[in-house]
């Protein structure tokens, strides 16, 4: 008669231990048979050596840069219509023609600075959070105060809402 195998103190017990081999060699075994990633080494295509063409149109740029060369643009053909009338009437003092030169540009750097300050302020302001709730939502809006007073800690907690 052959007495069952007795697990020894400290060590695990036999069948435990066959059914993890047997799992250990399952897990090989299907890790084996399925590659888990690839490798395409096939050369790639080959575009050619004619250089890269300029394409007609705006540069790219962002959005803001466009608006803001648009009004540069706007602000440069304004002052010179009226740098050239200036001229054909010929009767100003150079003082007077450098203030109808410069204000319009003056003007648009001033409001260009003033743009880019909101634009940088709307982009530093924290963003909204936005909550979905589905279901039944019980919203708290108390306010608790705690007043502490006295040597020994007297706790008086008023609660409003």
């Amino acid at each position: 008669m052959q007495l069952p195998e007795q697990p020894v103190a400290g060590q695990p017990d036999p069948t435990i231990r066959r059914n993890a081999d047997q799992l250990m060699a399952a897990i090989n075994e299907i890790q084996v048979e399925k590659a888990t990633s690839y490798r395409d080494e096939t050369p790639l295509p080959a575009v050619g050596t004619t250089p890269p063409v300029p394409q007609p149109g705006q540069p790219p740029m962002s959005q803001w840069a466009i608006d803001a060369s648009g009004v540069l643009k706007g602000v440069g053909a304004v002052s010179i219509l009226i740098g050239g009338g200036v001229w054909i009437v010929g009767q100003v003092e150079p003082l007077t023609l450098a203030i109808i030169f410069g204000s319009p540009a003056v003007a648009a750097l001033a409001v260009a600075r003033l743009v880019a300050k909101v634009k940088d302020a709307n982009q530093a302001a924290p963003q909204p959070v936005t909550n979905h709730f589905h279901g039944t939502v019980h919203h708290d809006e108390r306010t608790v105060t705690s007043t502490t007073c006295g040597v020994i800690a007297n706790n008086r907690n008023t609660t409003r809402g």
